[in-house]
């Protein structure tokens, strides 16, 4: 993330002891407290849709000072609503998103540990724009850099843990697009892991809401750091870059990004009536008019739709019934529970039908895959999971058929 400087204030005071020059006491009000403004977009805001919604769904809100958004339900990947979700814009500081990522991949496979001391490189000291303060000096952990990268928006802590994962930035740029690709980001691009302005980044809101996702899914323990107010390191205190955060207590993460270039962008995440939402915002002209934007989606989402759980495995939702059977029929139910995202008004209109793949002249088995089982709205597929036998039936002999076949004809 780069800021300038006029829109961070510091108070500084040397620090009279045996640390080096370079280190320094201060408290940093960053995004708490002046509101730089850049160009908004020109032209007529995006189209504003809710791919998720049914007729009776209000349309999503138009948000003129933003160039994209995208509304997410985290747990189902739904898309409650959405702006110009695909257009490429530069990802400023968003880029971190994808360094913590793979950072807390690296922690998880073992190659990293969080009280792992990482050497400061010339590089990553002299790293422009947002800052951890780090230096070559310094004696920092794997968790104070991650510490530093998520509420300092630090590019010296970024590039530090590039380095440790990958031995080089360019090496972890080339991890990270690899990532990208595996993950379907195909609006994504990285050539650093800043975010620094440079022609060959890009990224979308649609893209930003999927990578949120997977990392809430598979690190939810970013959340432990990105809730924070704010970090101190070395004796000095900044405040976290997110200013939903101080706005909104359902919020606890994940990340902003602003440059020129780009505008205020946030990523922020937050459980509203149980459900987490992902909500993004791209090209704010200041952090109030983007902390807006996010509100009005938290919002919409939270009014107009709702997640449902599918039965609980082991619940008879169907009968398969066949002369086949020895009993003639067996109770069938989901193989798993499934959660799906609806419209609010329309949660007591779920339809369910069975696809049976199975023979029953061979009989089946107690947990045996008999078909799929599909729940839709209004026509439309909302979710489906592997439909299971709940008892064993055995196939009918040759005597109980010949009697079902008779008392047809008769």
């Amino acid at each position: 993330m780069r800021h300038s400087l006029s829109s961070v204030a510091v108070v500084v005071t040397l620090a009279l002891s045996s640390a080096p020059a370079w280190a320094v006491t201060a408290t940093i009000a960053n995004a708490s407290g002046q509101d730089t403004a850049t160009a908004g977009p020109s032209g007529p805001p995006p189209a504003p849709v809710s791919p998720m919604g049914d007729a009776s769904t209000p349309t999503p809100p138009v948000l003129p000072g933003m160039t994209a958004y995208v509304l997410m339900d985290a747990a189902t990947g739904a898309v409650l609503a959405e702006a110009a979700p695909d257009l490429h814009l530069p990802p400023a500081s968003l880029t971190k998103l994808m360094t913590a990522h793979l950072t807390y991949q690296a922690l998880h496979h073992g190659a990293l540990k969080p009280d792992q001391t990482v050497p400061v490189s010339t590089e990553a000291w002299h790293a422009g724009g947002s800052r951890m303060f780090i230096s070559p000096t310094s004696v920092v952990t794997v968790d104070q850099l991650l510490h530093g990268l998520i509420i300092d928006s630090g590019n010296d802590a970024a590039v530090a843990l590039a380095e440790q994962v990958a031995g080089s930035e360019p090496a972890f740029v080339q991890m990270m697009n690899t990532e990208a690709q595996k993950l379907g980001l195909n609006d994504t691009s990285y050539a650093n892991v800043t975010g620094l302005p440079d022609p060959a980044m890009y990224t979308s809101a649609m893209d930003v809401a999927k990578l949120s996702r997977v990392i809430l899914s598979d690190e939810p323990e970013i959340l432990n750091i990105s809730k924070e107010p704010s970090y101190t390191y070395n004796d000095i205190t900044q405040a976290s870059w997110n200013p939903v955060l101080r706005h909104d207590p359902t919020v606890d993460g994940l990340k902003t990004g602003l440059t020129k270039e780009s505008g205020h962008c946030i990523d922020a995440t937050g459980i509203r009536h149980g459900a987490r939402l992902i909500a993004v915002v791209t090209g704010g002209p200041t952090w109030h008019a983007s902390t807006a934007a996010i509100e009005s989606l938290l919002d919409y989402g939270e009014r107009f739709f709702t997640d449902l759980n599918t039965p609980a495995p082991g619940t008879q939702i169907a009968l398969l019934t066949s002369p086949a059977l020895q009993p003639g029929k067996v109770a069938v139910g989901a193989a798993s529970s499934v959660t799906m995202t609806v419209p609010a008004d329309a949660a007591g209109k779920l339809a369910t039908a069975i696809a049976y793949t199975v023979d029953p002249a061979a009989g089946v088995t107690k947990g045996e895959v008999v078909g799929t089982v599909t729940f839709s709205l209004n026509g439309k597929a909302v979710g489906s999971v592997p439909a299971v036998a709940l008892a064993d039936a055995p196939a009918a002999n040759m005597l109980t058929r010949l009697q079902r076949r008779l008392g047809n004809m008769l």
